[in-house]
């Protein structure tokens, strides 16, 4: 395994650096310190896409043909690793790391020369419905109802937990188009409007006191049959493929922003506090641990080998150890975690914060991440994969 960067490599590394120092504004880099997630708000996420998009640079991981790079997997991961130091605001996943590779994957000719284009240009802001009141691990329990009607499919149910409904003008959504045999086999994956007559969605506000999330209700929508990704009934096949999308994306290196935030604090807060280096520390070493695991798995997958369940293991390590350094900037900051500021998280705002500014987003950050191991597969499953995978249980 050979981890060296090449003279191009190092090229390719300096090009990212000088593009993010003289295109990332002050207002953008602002935005990005104060995210709690990586769901941005559209007027800074969409305005940062609009750069990159210009540059060529806003689908990395999507075939040249379609709009991608055409990168290498270590010039991507220059990339991404690039990205998070520099703090940049995260762009909208929804449209271009799943649903974008979805209809790449299984869309027809005229999907993907409709749909793919608009993601690029941030023309369509996605949501996702899959989670419903009772299904959401279990995913395959979904209950939503698709009736069949002519060119149409007929839509009843619920959906909840979806990300920034509020924002969008598209969701790509699982439905019940059958209701015997196995579950799995009834589900259908549909691309709807959500201005359609029968959408109603309204808003889940966290813990954070953040409006992120949302439940969607449809009474009898009518969604056009061309708007179906696969065959009737296979849907489930669609989901797990973007599932790989969903599962497999980010590095060490928002950890490694995370802790270098966590020592600033302790630092100014409690310099001399033993215990609370001690966990710092091990913090670190764990981070040590999972950009070392990145790197064997990088190297593998350029060599033409697949991941297998080093996927699992990664989103298992990588959410684990955010949700440790979030506990530990919490710990640290004391007192001042427990001021509701919701003002001062808005990157216009001209509120003063209450306390130093860098603790502004660590209460909201541990709130929101703590479903870091629950969405893209929870990290129990996760560990059932690498028992099956790796230890042959059963």
């Amino acid at each position: 395994m050979n981890l060296d960067l090449t003279p191009e490599d190092l090229e390719f590394r300096e090009e990212v650096r000088t593009f993010f120092a003289e295109n990332l504004t002050d207002k953008l880099a602002r935005a990005g310190k104060l995210a709690t997630s990586v769901f941005m708000e559209p007027e800074y996420s969409l305005e940062w896409q609009k750069i990159l998009h210009k540059k060529g640079w806003v689908a990395p991981g999507w075939p040249k043909k379609y709009g991608g790079t055409g990168w290498t997997e270590v010039q991507r991961y220059i990339y991404e690793t690039e990205y998070a130091l520099a703090g940049a605001p995260s762009l909208a996943p929804m449209g271009l790391n799943m649903v974008g590779p979805c209809i790449i994957g299984y869309g027809t000719e005229e999907q993907k020369n409709f749909y793919l284009p608009r993601i690029l240009a941030g023309e369509d802001y996605w949501c996702q419905g899959y989670s419903e009141p009772g299904s959401g691990s279990d995913l395959a329990s979904l209950s939503l109802k698709a009736e069949s009607d002519g060119d149409d499919y007929i839509l009843n149910g619920t959906k909840i937990w979806t990300t920034h409904a509020h924002h969008a003008n598209r969701m790509f959504c699982l439905v019940r188009t059958k209701a015997d045999g196995k579950p799995q086999q009834g589900i259908t994956f549909l691309l709807l409007e959500m201005d359609t007559p029968g959408i109603k969605v309204d808003p889940i506000i966290t813990l954070a006191g953040e409006h992120e999330v949302n439940q969607v209700f449809f009474d009898n929508v009518r969604v056009p049959k061309s708007g179906r990704l696969g065959e009737e009934n296979d849907g489930w096949s669609v989901a797990k493929y973007l599932l790989e999308f969903e599962r497999s994306g980010g590095s060490s290196a928002g950890l490694e922003v995370s802790v270098k935030r966590a020592r600033k604090i302790l630092k100014d807060q409690a310099p001399d506090d033993a215990a609370l280096k001690r966990r710092l520390a091990e913090a670190e070493i764990r981070v040590e641990a999972i950009k070392m695991t990145e790197q064997r798995v990088l190297a593998a997958v350029s060599s033409g080998n697949n991941p297998g369940p080093a996927a699992s293991m990664l989103k298992m390590q990588r959410t684990e150890t955010m949700q440790m350094v979030d506990e530990l900037a919490v710990a640290i900051s004391g007192t001042y975690t427990g001021v509701a500021q919701i003002q001062a998280l808005d990157p216009s705002s001209n509120e003063t914060p209450v306390g130093p500014e860098n603790m502004v987003t660590i209460m909201p950050r541990y709130l929101n991440n703590r479903a870091a191991s629950i969405y893209g597969g929870s990290n129990e499953v996760q560990r059932n994969i690498i028992a099956k995978a790796v230890l042959g249980l059963k």
